[in-house]
C-alpha cells in the first residue's frame, strides 16, 4: 500500500500540470484572407481549422460581417452541432452551411453577392478546451467583373502554349504525311520510267530481229 502511494502521487501532479498545460493549445484558423468575386454570383467564404482537442459536439463557429463603410458588426451564421441561419437582417436566406467538422472546415457559402457586401468577414471556432485563438478574416471584394489576375495570365499562358504545340506536331505529321507521299509518287515516277524505257528496247530488239530476217 506505502509503495504504491508515490506512484499515485506522481500521476496526480502530473495530471494536475498537463490539465494546467492544455488551455494553452490555441485553435488555428486558415482563410484566403483576400477573396474577390462577381455581383450576383455565389461565393465560398472557406474557413478550416486545426486543434490539438478532438473535434466534438462542443465545437461552436461563429461567422460575423464588418462592412466596408463602416458600421456596427453584423451577424452571419453560428454552428453548434447544427447550422444556425440568420431569421432577419441582410444576410436572410443568402447563406448556407458549407463545411465539414469532421474534416476541420466550417467553411459557408453566400448567395446572390451585392455590391454592399463588401467588407471583412470574421470566423471564429472553439473547441473545448482549445477556446484561445485568433479570428480569421476575408476581405471580400464584389467587383462588376473578375480582375485579369496573374492566375489568369498563367492560365492563358500554359493554355496558348499547350495549343502551340499541338500546332506543331500537327504541322510535323503534315509535312512527314506530305514528304512521304512524295517520294512515294517520285517512286512510282522512276518505275513507270523504267519500264517505258525497257519496252522501248524491247520494240527496238523486236525491230533489229525482223530487220535481220529479211535480210
Amino acid at each position: 500500500m506505502y509503495g504504491k502511494s508515490p506512484t499515485r502521487a506522481v500521476l496526480f501532479l502530473l495530471g494536475i500540470q498537463l490539465t494546467a498545460l492544455w488551455p494553452i493549445a490555441a485553435v488555428e484558423i486558415y482563410t484566403p484572407r483576400v477573396l474577390e468575386a462577381v455581383n450576383g454570383t455565389d461565393v465560398r467564404l472557406k474557413c478550416t481549422f486545426s486543434s490539438f482537442a478532438p473535434v466534438g459536439d462542443a465545437l461552436t463557429v461563429t461567422w460575423n460581417f464588418r462592412p466596408r463603410d463602416g458600421g456596427p458588426e453584423q451577424f452571419v451564421f453560428y454552428y453548434h452541432v447544427d447550422p444556425f441561419r440568420p431569421m432577419s437582417g441582410r444576410f436572410k436566406d443568402r447563406v448556407v452551411w458549407d463545411g465539414n467538422p469532421e474534416r476541420y472546415d466550417v467553411s459557408i457559402l453566400l448567395w446572390k453577392l451585392q455590391f454592399d457586401d463588401n467588407g471583412t468577414y470574421t470566423c471564429q471556432v472553439k473547441n473545448p478546451p482549445d477556446v484561445d485563438g485568433l479570428i480569421g478574416e476575408i476581405q471580400l471584394s464584389v467587383v462588376q467583373t473578375v480582375r485579369f489576375s496573374e492566375i489568369h495570365f498563367l492560365a492563358l499562358a500554359i493554355g496558348s502554349a499547350c495549343a502551340l504545340m499541338v500546332i506543331i506536331v500537327i504541322v510535323v505529321v503534315l509535312f512527314q504525311h506530305f514528304r512521304k507521299k512524295r517520294r512515294a509518287e517520285r517512286a512510282h515516277k522512276v518505275v513507270e520510267i523504267k519500264s517505258k524505257e525497257e519496252e522501248k528496247l524491247n520494240q527496238e530488239k523486236k525491230v533489229s530481229v525482223y530487220l535481220e530476217d529479211t535480210d
